[in-house]
């Protein structure tokens, strides 16, 4: 068995990069920006009010108005000292104008203002380019997220060139299983795992693919393999072990598979491949639904990230204290099912790998590593949030 890190570092030696495509700035949430956005104008593009109030031109208690100015409407000319513009909230200053009076600092009477007692004297003016200046840049490779989408828009930029996304092709296998909404025999379950990396493959930003349950035969499985020949990963859901029944890997090799690796000492999820089939990255996930839902997590999720530009690292953890004490852990690193709470981590006392009630309520895994010590309460350790 090897370790977790070198198992990672396997997986992402299997990243290629996915290649680019330019798409429309509607159609780039949580794409992997591939080039940098670069600001077309400046934000603001012109000195804009601050407030609701009056451009004022000079330092005097008495202005005449001489028009008005909303956003969109810019007031056309030039104010004279001693002359004032009625204004709104995002609308343009006009030229000659010094600072933005508001109006609850004033008093108006026909077309003319004085200013109060003690009025304000902050200028309520948002200079050009106070947001950013056209030439800034949004550097690549980064995730879209809205607000950065929206930043980008604001930049007057309507395409990204962004990653492809990777097309992950996901294979359950094994007689036991028919899909949700079947009827199974009394001796079947239900393809859980299939949905659930589903997710996470989405969650990436990359496009899944769901195949039809392969069964436990040569035949079928071979048939799983050319359906996902074209995706970039290939990911099979049970039959990664060793058992009669567990034909994935020897039927993986006699299609040209170079394993990387096989078994990782860990819990949940010991059972697990991962190599190249033809042109496709493949992993080979354990059965049980947790080791399969943690091992996507673990090694999925990274995988997805660096095909698409993003660094060649695992999901970022952090560290908390704990709510309730835990025993000590065996010699295998083991990513404990906890939740996450008012800043503390209260592991479940339930660990079973076939437990999705359990991981379900959970939102983090603690990070327990080789032969590590009971923990009490208030220690401070690892964990990944999900």
């Amino acid at each position: 068995m090897i370790s977790v890190d070198e198992a990672l570092a396997h997986v992402l030696a299997l990243a290629d990069f996915t290649g680019t495509e330019t798409v429309a700035l509607r159609h780039a949430a949580n794409r992997v920006l591939a080039e940098p956005i670069v600001a077309r104008r400046s934000q603001p593009p012109f000195r804009a009010s601050v407030m609701d109030g009056y451009a004022v031109a000079g330092d005097f208690q008495q202005y005449q108005v001489v028009g008005e100015a909303a956003a969109g409407h810019a007031f056309d000319g030039t104010l004279e000292p001693g002359s004032c513009v009625r204004i709104f909230t995002g609308a343009p200053l006009p030229v000659g104008s010094d600072r933005v009076v508001i109006q609850e600092d004033v008093h108006r009477s026909a077309e003319e203002i004085t200013l109060k007692e003690g009025a304000d004297t902050q200028p309520y003016i948002r200079e050009i380019g106070k947001d950013f200046e056209a030439g800034d840049r949004i550097e690549a490779p980064l995730r879209l997220s809205p607000a950065t989408l929206a930043l980008a828009a604001s930049m007057n930029v309507a395409e990204v060139t962004v990653a492809r996304r990777p097309v992950v092709a996901l294979i359950a296998t094994g007689d036991e299983l028919v899909m949700p909404g079947e009827d199974p025999n009394p001796d079947q379950i239900i393809a859980s795992n299939s949905f659930g990396l589903t997710a996470i493959v989405e969650s990436e930003g990359a496009e899944a693919r769901l195949l039809p349950i392969a069964r436990d035969t040569e035949a079928s499985l071979s048939v799983a393999f050319e359906l996902a020949s074209d995706a970039d990963v290939v990911v099979t859901i049970g039959g990664a072990s060793v058992g009669d029944h567990d034909l994935v890997g020897q039927v993986a090799e006699a299609l040209g598979m170079d394993r990387s690796f096989y078994k990782i000492a860990m819990r949940p999820g010991k059972p697990l491949m991962a190599g190249r089939i033809r042109n496709s990255a493949m992993i080979g996930l354990p059965g049980n639904p947790v080791s399969s839902m943690v091992c996507g997590h673990l090694f999925l999720r990274p995988l997805l990230r660096a095909m698409q530009g993003l660094p060649k690292a695992p999901i970022e953890g952090r560290s908390a204290p704990l709510a309730e004490s835990i025993g000590r852990n065996g010699p295998r690193q083991h990513y404990m099912r906890a939740k996450l709470a008012d800043g503390q981590l209260t592991v479940s006392e339930r660990q079973d790998s076939s437990l999705l009630s359990v991981l379900s309520e959970a939102n983090a895994l603690v990070i327990r590593p080789p032969q590590d010590p009971a923990r009490k309460a208030g220690e401070i350790v690892k964990f990944i949030e999900f």
